[in-house]
């Protein structure tokens, strides 16, 4: 499979996007390869188009697979596996956000709740930091309770909340510092 310009260009600068975000380039650059594409791509396609180990690709085709941004399909007449990504925007952000927050928030909500327990009965913890942590808990409940509402909004909801932007910001009065939340 050959690629142009834009398309290289694109694939590219996904694989140095994923290592900004912590995931590893190869596999940002599977998934930008397999979302472009316009049809399943197989092992051997995708090993050939970015000159990769297919250990690496095996590998990366699992994570991506686990994320729920990649799954097989079967192609007429062809016993290998191929792959498709999701192949709207909306769907892809919204499946990283989700795995994001099962492998990142969830365990920090569960150790926030351990250590704002332990904190009440540790008499050696000053209560500035034990302020402090109860705070942090707090807050990521307050984020995570504000993505369990978002997720559930339709897609049009959702992308007028997104355009709203400035907007609010005027409506709440720029430059004026908000009233904190109760």
């Amino acid at each position: 499979m050959k690629l142009g310009p834009t398309t290289e260009k694109f694939i590219l600068h996904w694989g140095e996007m994923g290592t900004r975000w912590g995931v590893n380039r190869t596999v940002a650059q599977i998934h930008a390869l397999l979302y472009l594409s316009p049809e399943p791509l197989n092992a051997e396609t995708i090993t050939e188009t970015l000159g990769v180990a297919r250990s690496n690709v095996s590998t990366s085709l699992r994570e991506l697979q686990s994320w729920g941004l990649v799954r097989v399909v079967h192609v007429l007449g062809d016993r290998r596996d191929h792959f498709e990504s999701l192949s709207d925007i909306w769907d892809i952000f919204m499946a990283v956000i989700e795995e994001r927050k099962r492998r990142e928030l969830d365990p920090t909500l569960t150790t926030l709740r351990d250590c704002v327990m332990e904190s009440e009965s540790d008499q050696s913890i000053d209560p500035q930091v034990a302020a402090r942590i109860r705070d942090t808990l707090e807050f990521m409940e307050m984020l995570t309770g504000w993505y369990e509402q978002m997720k559930t909004l339709p897609r049009p909801t959702l992308v007028r909340i997104l355009n709203l932007g400035a907007k609010l910001q005027n409506l709440l009065g720029r430059g004026k510092k908000a009233a904190p939340a109760d």
